[in-house]
């Protein structure tokens, strides 16, 4: 595969998109339209790229960067053919075979460019076409065929006659080429057609002419011809690829609850025995380990779960960390760069951000935990809080080993808990606490007997209450 390099022609708005973003940029299950269309060809062998970009390039750069490829620039869409000229002219010498892909058309598969240029060598052809078979082919050139099965023409909708728009073989803009006979034949394209571009397939004509030949391969899938031009396209062809991502999850034996109500993105990646319920969406470059169980209503983005832990019902999770066997959830918001403990509890209603929590410890009910270091074997009790941030600076709490935060602390950062102290319900601690500690405040409780009835007997009849008769004090008050 040395010597073959991929055109990837991806300059185009896509006006029907009505976006400022170039319809290649556009994410297909979690990436741009394009990654997957330059995934397709590395995975068929294809490591040198050369991007055609145009409209909206900075957008499109970053994939370029992933797939180490290089840049030509279309400055102005005079159609494919002219597209192929500026690619092909940043191509190394040793390129001899060019394929063209569609920068627009996710769907394709690496086995089915292998078999484009294996069928163009076995024919001997100066080049190959994907086609595919549709039940609506609206909008697609249409494939003119020889008698003998070859390529006679591809004729562009616009310039076809009714006969030809009856036809229901299209093009899919995706073509292997001999290097030689694109060079030589991209300078003979004139723009004498509807359009006024230079059509790529055009060159069919240029074989006829030089007495060689232009062969067909259909797509055993019609879906991978398809190419996105609209919002509707791209919901489609998201569709498609993630029920073929959890088609592959669930042949490498992860159970798939109801993959109709599932979205699990191109690169996450899902362990054996793992189990995920509907409604979960896994995103970005989740990592999700063996073994875990991933329930309703989960959001997972850019995080890594370890071997055997849960994630209890509509717990979201974004860049971070949860490690073997921890139990997070339900309704749990762990912010990026939050560190779950093995064997940790995190449970209804707590949030955690950027801290770390040890192993074994216990954070269950109403808790917000955030710029915080927790040692292992700890338990912070209800309502408790790490106050980090004094509207200008965050700060870090420490809590050591084994420490216990009764509930509805406040722990006023910066500040540290020594290992096994114990701070009492309803204490707001702001200073260090050497360990083994009690530390505790408490507020004089009084109590004004009657206060009620005297005061705010309106209160009680509100309630159905009686209001109880005043008692009488000594000296007959």
């Amino acid at each position: 595969m040395k010597e073959i390099s991929a055109i990837i022609l991806a300059a185009g708005k896509g006006k029907r998109m009505k976006s400022a973003l170039p319809k290649v940029a556009h994410p297909v299950l979690g990436r741009p339209a394009v990654w997957h269309v330059a995934a397709a060809a590395r995975d068929a062998g294809i490591r040198d790229m050369v991007f055609v970009l145009g409209f909206g390039r900075d957008k499109v750069l970053p994939t370029v960067e992933d797939f180490r490829g290089r840049v030509a620039i279309q400055e102005s869409q005079f159609g494919t053919g002219d597209a192929a000229r500026c690619g092909l002219a940043q191509l190394p010498a040793r390129i001899r075979e060019v394929v063209v892909l569609c920068g627009d058309a996710p769907l394709l598969r690496p086995e089915t460019i292998r078999a484009l240029l294996s069928v163009r060598r076995r024919k001997g052809a100066v080049a190959s076409v994907l086609t595919g078979v549709l039940d609506d082919p609206t909008g697609y050139g249409r494939i003119v065929r020889n008698p003998d099965g070859t390529v006679a023409r591809i004729v562009e909708e616009k310039d076809a006659d009714d006969s030809v728009r009856k036809i229901r073989e299209v093009n899919s803009g995706t073509y292997a080429f001999d290097r030689a006979f694109l060079e030589s034949g991209l300078p003979r394209l004139t723009d004498v057609n509807a359009q006024r571009e230079y059509y790529l397939t055009d060159l069919v004509l240029e074989a006829l002419a030089l007495g060689r030949c232009v062969v067909p391969m259909v797509a055993g899938d019609p879906d991978e011809v398809r190419g996105i031009n609209s919002r509707a396209e791209l919901a489609g062809a998201t569709g498609i690829l993630r029920k073929r991502k959890l088609s592959a999850l669930m042949d490498s034996g992860v159970t798939v609850v109801d993959p109709d109500r599932t979205h699990v993105e191109t690169k996450v990646r899902v362990g054996q025995d793992s189990v995920i319920e509907p409604g979960v969406f896994l995103t970005g470059a989740s990592r999700i380990g063996r073994g875990v169980l991933v329930q309703a209503g989960c959001i997972v983005q850019d995080s890594v779960v370890e071997d055997g832990a849960q994630l209890r019902p509509y717990t979201v999770i974004s860049q971070a960390r949860v490690r073997k066997n921890a139990v997070v959830g339900p309704f749990v918001h762990l912010r990026p760069l939050s560190d779950i403990g093995e064997d940790a509890r995190i449970g209804n209603f707590v949030e955690v951000k950027k801290s770390r929590i040890g192993r074994g410890t216990k954070a269950n009910h109403l808790i917000y935990i955030g710029d915080a270091v927790v040692g292992k074997n700890a338990n912070v009790g209800a309502g408790s809080i790490t106050c980090n941030y004094d509207g200008i600076s965050k700060h870090t709490t420490v809590l050591g080993d084994g420490v216990f935060v009764g509930s509805d602390t406040m722990l006023i950062a910066p500040v540290s808990v020594g290992k096994g102290a114990l701070i009492g319900a309803g204490t707001t601690v702001t200073r260090n606490v050497p360990a083994y500690a009690l530390a505790m405040s408490r507020a004089e409780l009084k109590i004004a007997e009657g206060w009620v009835a005297r005061k705010k007997p309106g209160l009680l009849r509100k309630s159905g209450l009686a209001v109880p008769s005043p008692k009488k004090t000594k000296g007959g008050a």
